[in-house]
């Protein structure tokens, strides 16, 4: 019998269709539309990807980041995203950051599509309730492009993360990108998706 023969009568599981993807199509789109005044799903904002960056260059011990940087760094960034990051080496030296031209300066992944989705679903609904005396995301950090960054000062706030196996604590840089947006595009389009955004304080009397 030939090995890893499909069974033809086994059911067709569908995809796991992202919850936020979902959601953003059947729902945020059209109150995209009334607030925004567009019809056109093309003139829309859409979220493109999501980049997670490490910075790693400042650990340089002479020439080389040290091993268990490197690999702890790359071990949490494909445990959190699905996929395997990539490792960049610097274009220029920067003495400030302790970069040098050609050594290893960071580790990047980029997500897109359903495993986008999935991750702003976790970080929504799963990190941001674990982050220690959370009060809400910034909201000024938002570009003219309407791309919003923010940065999380160490991994263990991942529930896929256990720090008891880890030996090298890190925080990481989370740049989510848009097409077609501006800072309050953006940004109503997160809040629409449940983004637990900075709530401002009430004015003191």
């Amino acid at each position: 019998m030939a090995k890893n023969k499909k069974d033809k009568d086994a059911p067709v599981v569908p995809p796991n269709e992202p919850r936020l993807a979902k959601l953003f199509e059947e729902s945020v789109r059209k109150q995209v539309a009334e607030k925004f005044g567009l019809a056109n799903p093309m003139a829309q904002p859409k979220l493109e990807k999501i980049v997670i960056n490490v910075n790693i260059g400042r650990h340089l011990d002479g020439t080389k980041v040290p091993a268990n940087v490197r690999s702890t760094v790359i071990d949490t960034l494909t445990q959190i995203s699905g996929q395997k990051p990539i490792l960049i080496r610097a274009k220029k030296s920067v003495s400030n950051f302790k970069v040098r031209e050609g050594y290893e300066s960071a580790v990047m992944v980029t997500m897109r599509r359903d495993r986008m989705w999935h991750f702003l679903d976790r970080l929504i609904h799963l990190t941001t309730p674990r982050i220690k005396d959370f009060r809400g995301l910034p909201t000024k950090s938002f570009d003219r492009q309407g791309n919003y960054s923010f940065g999380l000062v160490e991994q263990g706030v991942f529930p896929e993360i256990n720090m008891a196996e880890v030996n090298f604590t890190h925080g990481m840089h989370i740049n989510v990108v848009f097409k077609n947006s501006d800072a309050e595009r953006s940004r109503f389009v997160l809040e629409q998706l449940g983004m637990p955004f900075r709530r401002p304080e009430p004015a003191r009397k």
